[in-house]
């Protein structure tokens, strides 16, 4: 199968490079036999969910978990996108927040969440008679802080487009070419990357970041993260963005809504976004610089 897309710039060596990258994606995922995916309608899990399809037809569903640490932007996104690739889409519970040692909010705490989000998986696929569970892990990830890894393989899931070699990159190359439009999609991540290790993980403070979100998103700030630390929210955003956060009218709506949501003080962090900068000081992805608007968190 070749993948077409006429307004690329793409030099013929690149496109063949590509048809080459998903030719071998397809093959790896056509041997799983049957598979359900681990779909947040991110970029990569996106391109994985559509290989899928593409591979083993309705032998690949999309499960999607859905928690208080889910945004619903980010539930409603992932429901347009599988629509747009015709896959069977499950959206299921997820328990995570009855484990203390997730609402404990270490350092590992993604561990706990995704060894909920797996064990998720493997039920709804023995409940529909599949063979393999897999998730949207690529190369970018190795060298990054993801305890979530660990859970996945302790759970035998399967990693496609990290067994294919894929970078970020060529995820998003391709996923352009495939016309999938979740291919430019800013970074996202659970609302709990939002509060600082140490602090328990509360769902009425992931409720209001999650509406702080909102606003800003909804006002044009891309790729912004608010964190909360006790009463006061730290906005990250892009240094593009600054000059617009700090205008007189939008500075005193954005503080006035804040406040109505439990804020009691907003600051601007004048580093910018950053991925996991509040990870452990000495993690990978803490240390990397926000020149690129569209990396995950």
């Amino acid at each position: 199968m070749r993948v077409h897309d006429e307004t690329s710039t793409t030099s013929p060596e690149g496109r063949d490079a590509l048809d080459e990258h998903y030719a071998r994606l397809l093959a790896n995922i056509r041997d799983l036999g049957s598979v359900a995916i681990g779909f947040s309608g991110g970029t990569d899990s996106a391109l994985l969910l559509k290989a899928a399809v593409d591979a083993l037809g309705d032998r690949a569903i999309a499960v999607t978990a859905v928690s208080s640490s889910y945004p619903e932007r980010d539930r409603l996104e992932a429901i347009r996108i599988a629509e747009h690739i015709g896959a069977r889409h499950l959206l299921v519970d997820s328990s995570e927040f009855e484990d203390p040692n997730y609402v404990a909010n270490a350092p590992s705490r993604c561990f706990f969440c995704k060894k909920e989000l797996f064990g998720l998986l493997r039920e709804t696929a023995r409940a529909e008679g599949l063979a393999h569970i897999a998730y949207g892990a690529i190369t970018d990830d190795m060298g990054d802080f993801r305890p979530g890894m660990e859970a996945a393989a302790q759970a035998g899931a399967r990693a496609p487009l990290l067994e294919t070699g894929l970078s970020k990159q060529e995820v998003r190359a391709i996923s352009r070419r495939l016309g999938l439009p979740s291919w430019d999609r800013p970074a996202s991540a659970c609302l709990s990357s939002r509060i600082p290790h140490g602090t328990p993980i509360d769902k009425e403070v992931l409720k209001r970041v999650e509406l702080c979100e909102d606003f800003l998103l909804a006002r044009g700030i891309g790729n912004v993260r608010v964190r909360a630390h006790g009463d006061l929210a730290r906005i990250e955003c892009t240094p593009a963005s600054h000059e617009r956060l700090v205008d007189s009218d939008l500075r005193d709506a954005l503080t006035a809504r804040f406040k109505e949501l439990g804020f009691r003080f907003v600051t601007l962090d004048l580093e910018g976004y950053r991925t996991g900068s509040l990870n452990p000081p000495d993690a990978v992805s803490g240390s990397r610089p926000a020149s690129d608007p569209r990396r995950r968190d």
